[in-house]
């Protein structure tokens, strides 16, 4: 098979690839601020459940969350037909969710109490205080250690293949299982690097638009 044809084939599997980080970055980083609230709860029931939460799924590998999404509703509700899409999707979200959140809990607790009572002070809402004085250095915070762990999500879309979702490398195998052909794995490389090189540009201007916050 040629060169073209290869191409076009990886960059079928290449969409759904950059399906799977797009679907998983929209919903996770909500999701992960939210868990982060709990994590920071005064409640204590809630704080203590949502860190034992994320310890377990932190704790657990992905590959493994994505074969218990898929399975288990299978072997215990005797549900007949998962999408493998959807549990990879589910299974991403929650993970990195609470990747995220401990990032999110990290970058507000090292916020100076102070700013929170000079906002209380000039008659601000706890609201107000927050996404007027304290999101934007949260986010100058937390955005190195973020991009790492989005740089590694783009890398961790190749476990889709466990449960037989066409991303590039599962494609890549196919080539090698079908028609002997092993330079396509090596070349899916190359989207992986341009990808990633992207979204580090992409970061590193983010970092030099947020350096107003610097002392």
């Amino acid at each position: 098979m040629g060169f073209w044809n290869v191409t076009l084939r990886l960059l079928e599997g290449f969409q759904n690839t950059c399906l799977i980080f797009a679907l998983t970055l929209v919903l996770a980083l909500p999701l992960g601020l939210a868990v982060a609230f709990g994590s920071m709860s005064r409640l204590a029931p809630l704080r203590y459940l949502t860190k034992t939460f994320v310890w377990i799924i932190r704790g657990v590998p992905l590959m493994l969350q994505i074969f218990i999404i898929y399975f288990v509703p299978r072997i215990v509700f005797q549900i007949s037909f998962i999408p493998r899409f959807s549990s990879v999707i589910v299974a991403f979200t929650i993970n990195y969710a609470c990747y995220f959140s401990e990032i999110y809990r990290g970058g507000i607790e090292n916020i100076s109490r102070s700013q929170f009572e000079a906002g209380q002070v000039l008659g601000m809402t706890k609201s107000q205080i927050f996404f007027r004085v304290i999101l934007l250095q949260v986010v100058k915070r937390i955005l190195a250690p973020m991009s790492n762990e989005i740089i590694t999500l783009v890398k961790d879309t190749a476990l889709a293949r466990v449960i037989v979702v066409a991303e590039i490398i599962k494609v890549a195998y196919e080539f090698a299982a079908t028609d002997a052909l092993i330079w396509p794995l090596f070349y899916t490389g190359v989207f992986y690097l341009a990808f990633v090189g992207i979204l580090t540009l992409l970061f590193g201007y983010f970092e030099k638009k947020l350096d107003y916050f610097r002392a």
